[in-house]
């Protein structure tokens, strides 16, 4: 897949799901869990492709994976998680864009570190570390969810992707 392309792919999920949190959103499973799944995949299968890594490398890749699901567990709790219409909502606050610029800046500074190291850039993919950060936000807010004792919303079907933008 041609680089900009994906980067495209990447920025629509991740600009989509943050509008739709930003407004407030019902809270179902699938729309808390899929992007972060597609990110990560997307990001397994970029790093599939790159041969040649060693010990070292992996290590690097472990410790960036750990840090982005734990940057994104620190996000997730920030997020408002509520009831409205006897189902879960949740939806982004003022901290939840804090912790998110601190988060860029913390892995910015890994990734950055791990280049100084040697650990090259197209072992380090982007929708990797993203789809990460999404799945530790996805598991706090989903266990705030399961322990509120509130249902989780019912998935709703919309007739195209923009028209889920504007619920």
């Amino acid at each position: 897949m041609n680089g900009w392309v994906q980067a495209g792919l990447i920025a629509a999920v991740v600009v989509a799901v943050v509008i739709r949190r930003l407004r407030g959103e019902p809270l179902n499973a699938r729309d808390l869990f899929a992007p972060p799944v597609i990110l990560t995949g997307l990001g397994v299968w970029a790093l599939a492709r790159r041969h040649g890594l060693g010990a070292a490398d992996y290590g690097w890749i472990a410790a960036g994976a750990a840090l982005g699901v734990a940057l994104g567990a620190a996000r997730g709790a920030t997020i408002r998680v509520y009831e409205r219409e006897g189902v879960l909502w949740q939806r982004y606050t003022g901290r939840t864009f804090l912790v998110a610029a601190l988060s860029l800046a913390v892995m910015a500074g890994f990734a950055a570190l791990a280049g100084h190291f040697g650990l090259a850039a197209d072992a380090r993919p982007a929708q990797l570390s993203i789809g990460l950060g999404f799945l530790g936000e996805a598991l706090v807010v989903g266990g705030r969810g399961l322990a509120s004792g509130t249902p989780f919303a019912p998935e709703r079907r919309a007739s195209s992707p923009l028209d889920r933008l504007h619920r």
